[in-house]
């Protein structure tokens, strides 16, 4: 147990790594690889706009453009045959007050309203010490912000380490699920699960996943994601 809480610490601390975002400009939308879908795979339906809105471990950091968590996930989804269209809306160093801030213009800025977002957020609030109750309110205005504009979510959560005492840690691990249960979101408690004590799928600052981390996160989660998305219209 040990040994995971520090792995836990080890990851939040290069949240910060990536500089802050309190002033950054809100992302564009990243652009697609002309071969998504592999050739033997019929993409059908209409298409299903997602939205990862997140923080450095959405925004690719230490990657090339397409081996990104938005960009992979992208890419298993059209090779099942979903005609997704993933949008990266990581911005490296974010607090949950920063993507509080930046969520309306975010999605005033899509061209058409997302089927899905995927909300990633809560490590840097963690590393900067910010008390669960301003994580929490920073959250719920978001999911309130989404409700309003009836918008699927799906919930990534985080854990704290044990350094931060015991109340903390009991009160920021769970506040995931009382907002998913709070929203009628759907909830992935710790979307790292499947590569944390594997130190090979880091890169060398041990924080932030490889490409092939990446690919290991998109294989442990692609199913969520496909729950989660609502029936095409």
């Amino acid at each position: 147990m040990r040994l995971r809480h520090l792995s836990i610490l080890v990851l939040a601390l290069a949240l910060t790594a990536c500089g802050s975002s309190e002033d950054a400009a809100p992302p564009s939308e990243a652009v697609t690889g002309e071969a998504a879908a592999a050739p033997d795979i019929a993409v059908e339906g209409p298409e299903r706009r997602i939205l990862a809105f997140g923080d450095s471990l959405f925004a690719g950091y230490g990657l090339e453009e397409q081996e990104g968590y938005p960009e992979q996930l992208e890419d298993v989804l059209r090779e099942r045959g979903v005609n997704a269209r993933v949008i990266d809306a990581g911005v490296s160093g974010d607090t949950s007050a920063a993507g509080s801030q930046r969520l309306a213009f975010t999605l005033d800025a899509q061209e058409t309203k997302p089927d899905l977002v995927i909300l990633e957020l809560g490590g840097n609030d963690m590393l900067r010490g910010i008390q669960p109750d301003q994580t929490r309110a920073n959250f719920e205005a978001m999911l309130q912000e989404l409700r309003s504009r009836e918008i699927p979510v799906l919930l990534m959560g985080m854990r704290s380490p044990p350094n931060y005492g015991t109340e903390y840690q009991r009160q920021f691990d769970g506040l995931y699920g009382e907002l998913a249960r709070e929203f009628d979101t759907a909830l992935i408690p710790f979307w790292l699960e499947s590569i944390y004590e594997d130190r090979s799928l880091f890169l060398e600052d041990r924080i932030h996943p490889t490409a092939e981390g990446i690919a290991a996160l998109v294989g442990d989660t692609v199913d969520d994601v496909q729950k989660a998305l609502p029936p095409a219209s």
